[in-house]
Order: C-alpha cells, then structure tokens, then sequence
C-alpha cells in the first residue's frame, strides 16, 4: 500500500479485514519490517543533512553495564578471553542475553494475548531455526534515518517539576509535542524517536548499590502513559522506532488507568497487574512498531542541549541472528 494510502490511527482502529488497531497487511501480506517502512530512500538520503560536525555519539551501554540486571530474568554475560599461545588472543561470552542491557526488541518480542504475533505469523513459526519477525530481518534492510531527541528530563525541570523517577510517572504525548515544541524540532514521518527521561543517569547515579542489587524486585521507571492516544501519536506521525534511556519506554509498572487491561480480561495465559496493562503488545505485535530500552543518550543530550541542534543521523545495526528475539541496539548518532 502507498504511504499516503494508509489509515490514521483511528482508520486501524476502524479495520474489520484485520484485527482492529493493527497495521497487518498494510505492508504487504509477508511483511517482517514493521515500522521501518517508513524508512524510506528518501528519508534516509534526507537525514543525512543532519551531518553538520561529523560528531560521533555511542548510544550503548557497555555489554557488562548491568549488573546485576534490571530484569530477574536475564543475567550479566562473562566475558572469557584465552590465548592459543603466547601470541594470540580470542575470546568467547557467557550467559549473553540479548536484553539485558541497551536493546531493541525485534517483532517476535511480544504477542497480542489475542491476536497473535505482528502480521499473523503463527506461534510455530516464532522459535529457533525461523527467521519470521526476527532482529536478523532489520540487519539484513538496514535501519538508518533522521534521529530526534526528546529531553523530557530537561522538560520536566524547566518547568520545575521534574519527573520522580523512583515512581512509575506516566508521560502523556502531549508532554512530547511541548518538549519537542520548547527544543524547535518537530517530528517526521520516519524518524527515530528518542526520550531521555533521566532514568539512566539516575540508576547509575542516584541509588547506591544495594539498590541496584533489588531493583529487579519492584521493577519501577517513568515512561510512556498507556493509553490510546500514545498509540495514535506514535503511529499518525510514522515514527519508525521509540527508544527510551528507560527499561520499557512505557511507564513501568503500568498506569492504573490502561485502558488495554480489560480487552484482555479472561484470556488465557494474562495474568497479574502489570502484564493486561502493557502497551508492549499493541506498539510490536500490533503495530509493528520497533522500540529501544535503556539507550544511552546523556552524551548527546548534552551535546544537544548546549548546540540547540536535536536532529541527528542516527543507524542500528542488530545482531545478523537469524530469528533473534532482541540485540543490543549498536546505535550511533551522527552530528
């Protein structure tokens, strides 16, 4: 389908050939891309104006950053390196989870309880040895365009409020269009969207150690507010990719509010507070939409924020694994 053919938000949310709020089959039929469609020729060759300085930014965490990690569920890799004799070096890791630190998720992250996997892929198809929605899909097109960083922690303290972040804060969009109004820069259809919440800096700089420790235990960090309008936001301005510097771009937990936790009321395998009131299932396997956790932009933020300048080019290189659930990010910001 031609991009000026595609429905608005409310137009997904209207669908009665696919599941309502979906993007399925609007890409085609096989599609394993998702929102980078919207990365086209022509947004790429034009981010490249953003070049002004030819200034480097890493917008990783190193690989061991994380340790313990956020999630109980993933462990901090060990890294081994041995020698074939004196004068050779080589090196292996251990216990290396993909997500355990800055990452992208691929579309075989998250399922719709109801729906399924994004596009219709079947269940059978999501396991070691396919490559259906995986992250080696993104490495093999290449995921590359203009990059806007959006300081919401700057936002919050000019207005002097700044964000709790030992607190689940919900961040409505309209939040973002007033820090992106209050930096001069907009918006376009393809960009790479980044929110700088504060949240890194804060887990690196404002707990002590023993916090760290149990921090997996009451998992907590100011995100995206759930809601339909975030969706609508994310998906009427055709950004390819949200990243944030927190552990799940949405508010962690949930807002009380969602309004995503009572479709899901009674379906099978949905369980706890926190799970029905995710966004994560509609963003990916609704939308296809790619998303970013625990970037590294307190560089860039402060590069921005003395230059004025909040555009940048910026590419992803994911892992080339055949059908991986996520990849460290390997992102890097070019000014």
């Amino acid at each position: 389908m031609n991009e000026a053919d595609l429905p608005d938000y409310a137009g997904l949310m209207a669908r009665s050939d696919a599941p309502a709020g979906s993007s399925w089959g609007l890409f085609g039929a096989d599609d394993e891309l998702g929102t980078i469609n919207f990365q086209t020729p022509e947004r790429i060759k034009a981010a490249a104006a953003c070049i002004r300085r030819g200034a480097l930014f890493n917008l990783d965490c190193p690989l061991d950053a994380f340790d313990p990690p956020t999630s109980h569920q993933r462990s901090t890799c060990s890294h081994t390196i041995f020698g074939n004799n004196p004068h050779h070096r080589d090196d292996f890791l251990d216990g290396f989870y993909l997500q355990a630190g800055t990452q992208i998720d691929s579309l075989r992250h998250m399922r719709h309880p109801i729906h399924g996997f994004y596009n219709g892929a079947p269940d059978g198809a999501i396991e070691v040895g396919s490559a259906r929605n995986g992250v080696g899909r993104w490495a093999e097109h290449g995921i590359a365009g203009r990059g806007v960083l959006i300081d919401l922690d700057r936002h919050y303290r000019r207005l002097g409020t700044p964000l709790d972040q030992r607190s689940n804060q919900p961040i409505p969009v309209s939040t973002l269009d007033d820090a992106a109004k209050a930096q001069g820069v907009e918006i376009r259809p393809g960009d790479i969207v980044m929110l700088r919440t504060g949240w890194l800096d804060h887990y690196f700089h404002g707990i002590d150690d023993e916090e760290r420790r149990n921090f997996y235990k009451g998992l907590c960090s100011p995100g995206l507010l759930q809601s339909r309008e975030t969706l609508a936001w994310l998906w009427d301005k055709r950004v390819s990719v949200i990243a944030a510097d927190n552990p799940g771009v949405e508010a962690i937990p949930p807002d009380p509010s969602s309004p995503f936790a009572e479709e899901l009321k009674g379906v099978p395998g949905v369980s706890g507070d926190m799970q029905p009131r995710l966004m994560h299932p509609n963003l990916i396997a609704m939308l296809g939409l790619v998303l970013g956790e625990l970037w590294n932009l307190e560089a860039l933020a402060e590069d921005c924020a003395r230059d004025g300048v909040w555009e940048c080019f910026l590419t992803i290189k994911p892992l080339n694994l055949r059908g991986g659930v996520g990849s460290p990010a390997n992102a890097t910001a070019i000014k």
